[in-house]
C-alpha cells in the first residue's frame, strides 16, 4: 500500500474520531481528509510532478499533519527538514534531494527565503500557519472548502518501489545522506508498529521532533486510528500534564528526555494510568534509569533498536518484558533492545562476512521488510552499506542465547587500549549507575603505551568526584575497561538528531592525528 492508504482506511472506518489536538486547532479523520484532498487538488494546479520532493521545515506544529497528508494524497516525496540543524547543512541537503516545494512554519520565514535563493530547484512556498509576503498560507492555498475532491494523485496500484519519503541520516561525519523510504519499506514499518503496539482508543503524543522518530510513530499511530496529540516541543512537566490530560497511550522519546522527566521535582503527580507503550529508542538506555521508569510511569516502558536506514524497529523490547526485568526476573535485559522483529531478520556479522554465533560480539546486520531502498543517488554508498547482502547498520552488539540483543557500541565510537575492546556503551551504564551521574559519555583519548586509553565525559546530578566514578566502574567492569580519566562538563554536546556527539567530545585530544579502530 501507499503511505496515504493507511490513512484512507481509518477514515471509512472512524470518520468521527478525531485525528489531531494542538492547541486550538482540533480535526475529525473525515475533516482532515476533506483537507488532504483541498491541498492535494491545488498542489496539482500549482504544477506538482509526480514524485517530487516536496519538503516541510517546521517546529512540532500541527498543520505539519494536514500538509503531510495532502503531499502524498497528491503523489509527492515527504521530505522533512532538521529544524535543529545549521541552515547552510539543510540547504545542502536540499539542494542534494532537489525539493521542489518547501511548506515552512512562519518562525522560519527569514531561513526559508534564503533556501529559495540557494536551492534553484524550489519553485513555491507555502507558510504552513500563515501568510508571509507573496507565499500563501496553508489555508489560503488549498482549494475552498465545498470544490470537487481533488483526484487520487498517486499510483493506483501502490508501487512498492515508489518513494515515499527521502529522510536524512542522523550521523555526525560528512554531509547527509538521504534514505529513500518506500512504499513497501514504510508499509512494514506501519504494519509491524501495528502488530506491536495495539490499544483500544489510541491517543499518540508527539512531542519529539516529527522530523525524526516522532514522525513515523505517530504516522503508525494514525495507521491504527490514534489521535494525535501535537506539542510545540519537549518540555517535561509539559509531557506530563499533557499525558494525563489526553489519556494518551502511545509516545516516543530519546532516553535523554526520559531521564530529565525523572529527574523532575513534581514527576510523581500525575497520572499516567492511560499509558501502554513509552517508547525509548535512538540510544542505549540505562537499565537503572529504565527500572526507575517502570515504577514511576507503570508496566509501559518498551524499547526498540533501529535507524533510518532499517526503519525504527528492527529488535523490540515489549512493555511486559522490560516490567517483568524491573521486577528482578532476567534483570540484564533492562541494558537490551529485544528480539528481532516480525519484518526483518537481524544476526551478528565479522569484517569479512561470516555470521557469528549466539553470545559473540559484532557488527549488527538485517534483511527485511523494513530496510529502505539505499542512499538517494549515492551507488557507492548503497553498495557499500548492502555489502554481502545484509544492510550493515555500524553498531556493535552480541545476542544472547534467548535471542535478545545488546548494543555495545558504534564501530566507530569503539575504544581499543592496548589491545583490548572496550565498548562505550557498556561503560556509560555502569557509571550511569550512580546516583549522582545525569549523563556520562565513554571516548578513547591518546595515550603513548595503550595507544587509547578510556576517558569519561560526565554530567554530575550530585555531589561526586573522579575517583568514586572510577572506583565504581572498576568494580563492575575490570581495570581495561574503566576509564583513567574522568571530565565534568555541564552538558554533553549532541548531534542536530539529538545523539551524543562523540567526534566534538575527540576533537581536543586528537586534533590532526589519526584515530585507529579495527
Amino acid at each position: 500500500m501507499r503511505s496515504i492508504d493507511y490513512f484512507d482506511k481509518m477514515v471509512r472506518l472512524a470518520p468521527h474520531r478525531d485525528i489531531l489536538i494542538a492547541g486550538d486547532t482540533r480535526y475529525s479523520y473525515g475533516e482532515m481528509h476533506a483537507l488532504s484532498h483541498r491541498l492535494a487538488g491545488a498542489m496539482h494546479a500549482g504544477g506538482l510532478a509526480h514524485q517530487e520532493p516536496v519538503a516541510i521545515m517546521s517546529p512540532n506544529h500541527g498543520a505539519i499533519l494536514t500538509a503531510l497528508l495532502g503531499l502524498w494524497r497528491a503523489g509527492a516525496v515527504w521530505i522533512p527538514v532538521n529544524t535543529r540543524n545549521a541552515l547552510d547543512a539543510n540547504i545542502a541537503y536540499l539542494n542534494y534531494v532537489r525539493a521542489g516545494w518547501l511548506f515552512y512554519h512562519s518562525s522560519l520565514a527569514k531561513d526559508a527565503r534564503r533556501a529559495q535563493r540557494e536551492v534553484p530547484s524550489i519553485r513555491r512556498l507555502i507558510c504552513l500557519d500563515a501568510a508571509d509576503g507573496d507565499n500563501p498560507s496553508l489555508d489560503a492555498f488549498m482549494l475552498p472548502e465545498g470544490a470537487p475532491d481533488a483526484p487520487d494523485l498517486g499510483d493506483p496500484v501502490g508501487n512498492p518501489d515508489e518513494l515515499t519519503a527521502i529522510i536524512a541520516t542522523g550521523g555526525t561525519t560528512g554531509p547527509a545522506k538521504g534514505v529513500r523510504i518506500m512504499n513497501r519499506s514504510w508499509g512494514a514499518l506501519m504494519e509491524t508498529i501495528g502488530n506491536l503496539m495495539p490499544a483500544e482508543d489510541p491517543v499518540c503524543l508527539a512531542c519529539a521532533p516529527l522530523t525524526h522518530a516522532a514522525g513515523p510513530v505517530a504516522m503508525a499511530a494514525v495507521a491504527m486510528g490514534a489521535t494525535i496529540s501535537v506539542l510545540p516541543g519537549f518540555d517535561a512537566e509539559g509531557v506530563m500534564r499533557a499525558i494525563q490530560r489526553d489519556r494518551v497511550t502511545h509516545t516516543f522519546l530519546p532516553p535523554t528526555a526520559l531521564y530529565t522527566m525523572l529527574a523532575h521535582p513534581n514527576v510523581r503527580d500525575y497520572d499516567y494510568s492511560s499509558l501502554r507503550y513509552f517508547l525509548l529508542a535512538g540510544s542505549p538506555v540505562s537499565p537503572d534509569k529504565l527500572r526507575q521508569a517502570v515504577e514511576i510511569f507503570g508496566p509501559c516502558m518498551c524499547q526498540s533498536y533501529g535507524q533510518t536506514e532499517c526503519h525504527m524497529i528492527a529488535t523490540w523490547l515489549p512493555p511486559h518484558e522490560v516490567a517483568a526485568a524491573a521486577r528482578g526476573e532476567h534483570p540484564e535485559r533492562l541494558a537490551s533492545c529485544g528480539k528481532a522483529s516480525y519484518s526483518v531478520r537481524v544476526e551478528l556479522m565479522d569484517d569479512v562476512g561470516n555470521i557469528l554465533p549466539t553470545g559473540a560480539v559484532g557488527e549488527i546486520v538485517a534483511r527485511g521488510g523494513i530496510v529502505g531502498g539505499g542512499y538517494f543517488e549515492m551507488p557507492d554508498a548503497t553498495a557499500e552499506a548492502a555489502l554481502h547482502g545484509w544492510h550493515h547498520s555500524g553498531d556493535v552488539g552480541r545476542r544472547d542465547e534467548h535471542g535478545y540483543y545488546y548494543i555495545v557500541d558504534r564501530k566507530k565510537d569503539m575504544v581499543v587500549s592496548g589491545g583490548f575492546n572496550v565498548y562505550s556503551a557498556e561503560v556509560e551504564g555502569a557509571i550511569m549507575e550512580l546516583d549522582a551521574v545525569a549523563e556520562a559519555a565513554i571516548i578513547g583519548v591518546p595515550h603513548e603505551k595503550w595507544g587509547e586509553q578510556v576517558h569519561a565525559v560526565v554530567v554530575k546530578r550530585g555531589d561526586i568526584d573522579e575517583a568514586t566514578i572510577i572506583a565504581h566502574a572498576r568494580a563492575r567492569l575490570g581495570s581495561v575497561q574503566a576509564p583513567k580519566t574522568v571530565q565534568f562538563v555541564e552538558a554533553i554536546p549532541r548531534t542536530a538528531a539529538g545523539k551524543m556527539d562523540k567526534k566534538a567530545l575527540r576533537a581536543p585530544y586528537w586534533g590532526d592525528q589519526v584515530r585507529m579502530v579495527n
